[in-house]
């Protein structure tokens, strides 16, 4: 059996394949208002159409404050449901789930006015200083992702991930590179925790389905979080019913990084292996043969693809015609995907 095309329960939503749609900044919000664009619509459908699994949305914003940029998608509004509604009804009309990225820049976001952070440390020295949030803010942050992991239930997605990885807000009060504070919310690793601990129990009262959650396992700096660490906080998300880690890693800080085909697939393990909990990889994973090795020896559950899926919106169709597995294509296409599949008795006799 190959494993890449199994289908992959989370609760009761059922992935009809081991494929998803890492989520990818596309800065495409053209108004400025965080409204999905007729862009982000065709982005997004193509893929369902070309039979990934799960389409992750980008990171998409839970207040104003908290973009990446001024273009990036947002759900800190009601006005929002409407058109994430809209793409979430023809992401399932070709048969994938749809889930949606939450998050908050943090001192990351390029934004006009202040930024906010948990300590008044900037990313970089020539970036301007953020301004630390006082514990009423910080309450009203986990309030605002709360509110958007409702909106979102209301437009229809399938699965929630928190972004914490990359060194935006989340990743911010987990990392002693960047938390200073001295309060209930910084200094201890139990601490540093409460910020994402607290806000999973708020949206635990407002989503039943599957949430996931980005970490960075590797912080590339000697006094970041630990390997160990990272484990600690999967444990911990674990027990608050989170059902995969999606490891990616570094932005923490500045830091050079030796990047290569699955440079990333040792973390997903790791933790999959010390935290008992299911694992995304994600990272230069090209090749559909590298994707079964990965599941096949049980190194992560799901496949998370980027700019592979950038270059080639039916890479599920090569991955099939490589690994031997006859793919049904949506009805327009299916005589053209049909005619692939012939070939392949002469390539895999069995």
């Amino acid at each position: 059996m190959v494993k890449l095309f199994s289908p992959f329960s989370v609760k009761e939503v059922v992935l009809k394949n081991r494929i998803v749609m890492s989520p990818m900044c596309m800065y495409s919000s053209f108004k400025r208002d965080g409204q999905v664009s007729k862009f982000l619509h065709m982005h997004y459908v193509s893929r369902a159409i070309g039979q990934v699994g799960l389409i992750m949305l980008e990171s998409t914003a839970v207040h104003p404050q908290g973009r990446i940029s001024m273009k990036d998608l947002g759900i800190w509004d009601e006005h929002h449901i409407e058109g994430l509604s809209e793409l979430v009804q023809e992401i399932h009309r070709y048969g994938s789930k749809a889930g949606i990225q939450l998050s908050h820049a943090g001192r990351k976001a390029d934004i006009e006015g202040e930024t906010y952070a948990p300590s008044p440390v900037p990313y970089r020295n020539d970036q301007k200083i953020p301004l630390e949030l006082s514990i009423s803010q910080v309450e009203e942050t986990i309030g605002q992702f709360k509110e958007a992991a409702r909106r979102a239930k209301a437009a229809g997605f399938d699965v929630i991930e928190l972004h914490g990885a990359h060194g935006y807000l989340i990743n911010e009060f987990l990392s002693p590179l960047s938390n200073y504070r001295n309060d209930k919310f910084g200094g201890t690793i139990e601490n540093r925790y409460r910020f994402l601990e607290e806000m999973i129990d708020e949206i635990n009262e407002v989503w039943d389905g599957p949430l996931l959650v980005r970490l960075s396992v590797n912080e590339y700096h000697p006094e970041g979080n630990s390997l160990d660490d990272i484990v600690y906080f999967s444990r911990r998300l674990k027990e608050q019913g989170v059902v995969l880690i999606d490891c990616s890693s570094g932005a923490i800080v500045p830091a050079r990084i030796d990047v290569f085909p699955g440079y990333q697939v040792p973390l997903a393990e790791k933790i999959r292996q010390e935290a008992g909990i299911a694992t995304g990889a994600v990272g230069l994973i090209t090749s559909p043969l590298h994707a079964e090795e990965i599941l096949k020896n049980n190194r992560a559950d799901l496949i998370f693809i980027a700019r592979e899926l950038l270059r080639n919106p039916y890479w599920p169709l090569k991955a099939a015609i490589e690994l031997g597995v006859e793919l049904t294509g949506p009805g327009q296409y299916s005589k053209a995907w049909a005619e692939a599949f012939p070939v392949l008795e002469k390539w895999h006799p069995n």
